[in-house]
């Protein structure tokens, strides 16, 4: 199983949610950072997700085994920025 992390910014905290084949699993608001968000979302993980797919703001930034954002939490975080800030530049009305 190939779970998706949605995470959003809004004003000073994050928010995200997890969910399989578009059905919404659990999720949470108000953490304040991108790490905190993947911590909370792979210690919720079902025990059938094995990897996990990564939305920032909107923009993918990969597709990642669990073990993966566990041991490197805070480059997939750093990629997921640097991707949607890639993104940003080149469609700035996003």
């Amino acid at each position: 199983m190939i779970v998706r992390i949605d995470i959003d910014k809004s004003a000073d905290s994050f928010g995200y949610g997890v969910s399989f084949e578009a059905e919404e699993l659990y999720g949470d608001d108000g953490l304040p950072s991108i790490v905190e968000c993947l911590v909370a979302a792979v210690e919720g993980m079902p025990p059938e997700a094995v990897a996990a797919e990564l939305w920032l703001s909107g923009v993918v930034s990969g597709t990642y085994p669990l073990a993966v954002i566990g041991m490197n939490i805070d480059q997939v975080a750093q990629h997921a920025l640097n991707t949607t800030a890639a993104i940003d530049e080149l469609l700035p009305e996003r």
